[in-house]
This record gives structure tokens, sequence and C-alpha cells, in this order.
């Protein structure tokens, strides 16, 4: 720890390739979760990833997990199981019931949600750049996710899952959404073998940040709604 950056609430960043090899992708510690922070944190690659009992600390791993919006994977058994109940899935509806659950879900990971945290990715959702996605069974939040989105690059953060493949449904609808926006890519920062079967993969940091830097300067030129027949290719009534 005594190695890495310490920022000051004025300092910037240090480059990206200054993060360290072991662990892997940690750049910098302290400074603040102010939303400008987050913002030049997120334009940069780079994302706060600690726990209730340390400092700030900041990330930029390499590789990087991510997920090219037209691979998702929806399996054969969860088709299978969409098709048997009445799902329906959402943004924006709930995104502060979405953080406490997946601040509940990640407990057993040191409980990197905090407090503190809540309430900066709360501001970030009243500004417009965090986002959640809902899904929803006979009109009960069972599932979803959330992140922070600039321009067309969406980094998300963290998902939940109350009944069985819930969080899965979320991630497969905001994928097939993104694609119909034109989202080149979404990140899901540090791979997991559950990230990995919905189709998500490795690929170098600087691949990721030659395209989050294009895409980041694109307009939004589309609405926080699904699409109704989006809806339809994942909740298999199309």
């Amino acid at each position: 720890m005594s190695l890495l950056p310490w920022l000051n609430l004025e300092d910037s960043f240090p480059p990206i390739d200054h993060a360290l090899s072991e662990p892997d992708g940690l750049l910098a510690a302290g400074g603040d979760l102010s939303s400008k922070r987050l913002l030049e944190a997120y334009s940069q690659g780079i994302f706060p990833w600690s726990s209730d009992d340390q400092p700030i600390l900041w990330w930029c791993p390499d590789p990087r997990c991510v997920i090219f919006p037209d691979h998702v994977h929806i399996s054969r058994s969860l088709k299978k199981q969409i098709r048997k109940h009445p799902y329906t899935v959402s943004f924006n509806q709930a995104f502060q019931q979405v953080m406490h659950h997946c601040a509940r879900g990640e407990e057993e990971q040191g409980g990197w949600i905090t407090e503190e945290m809540k309430h900066a990715y709360e501001d970030l959702h009243t500004q417009g750049f965090a986002h959640s996605v809902e899904v929803w069974m006979n009109e009960e939040l069972i599932g979803g996710l959330y992140g922070v989105c600039i321009g067309k690059s969406f980094f998300g953060e963290s998902m939940f899952s109350l009944a069985p493949n819930a969080s899965k449904i979320a991630f497969a609808a905001l994928c097939k959404q993104a694609e119909r926006w034109k989202f080149q890519l979404i990140d899901c920062q540090i791979e997991n073998e559950h990230l990995l079967s919905l189709g998500a993969s490795l690929i170098a940091r600087n691949e990721f940040m030659e395209a989050i830097q294009k895409q980041i300067q694109c307009a939004q030129d589309f609405d926080w709604v699904f699409e109704h027949d989006i809806l339809d290719q994942v909740l298999g009534k199309g």
C-alpha cells in the first residue's frame, strides 16, 4: 500500500499504465467519491473497489473483462425457464433498491458497496449517469444490476438475484438493448464464472481504452426505456 500514489482531493489520477500487476490493476488510493471524481475515473477506464475498512482504492486491470453486446449468451435452460414465468424488465424504476440488494449480495466479498458508495452512485443516478436494470415477477423485484453510462460506454458495477437466474435476465436484456443503441462493448471489470458463462471475454487494456475513448464521445440519442421487441427477444415472447 505504501508504494501506491495517494490522491488528495485536488489530485488527478496517475497514468493507467502505472497500475500494479499484483494485485492486478491497483492504481491509487485516497481521493473521494464525488461525482466529478467518479466521472473522471470511468472516462479513464478506472473504477473504485475497496472494503469498508480500507481507504478508497482505484483499479484499472489488464486484461479487462468486457462483453460485446452481440455476444451475450442465453442458454437453452434459461430460455426454457423464462418461458415458464411472467418476467418483466425495466430501466431506472428502483435504483436505490437495486443498490441495496447488490450491497447485501457483496457482503461476502468484504462489503465494498459502502454507505458512502451508495450515496455517491445515487447522486450519479440523479444526474443521469448511473442506471439500473430491474427484473420483476408478479410486480416483485427479483433481480437486477446497476452501472454508469457515459456517452455509449456502459460500465457495469454489480448485479443481484433473489430468484434463480434473475441477474442473467437483467444482463441479457441490457446487452440486447445496448446492441440496438450501438454500444461497442459493456465493461464487466473483472472476470468471474458467472460473467464468462454469459459471453463475457478478456481484452487487453489498451484495446479497452481505445474503444471507450471513442464511445464516451457519442451522443446518447435514445431514452432509457426498453424497446418492446428487445424484451420480446429476451423474454421469449417473440
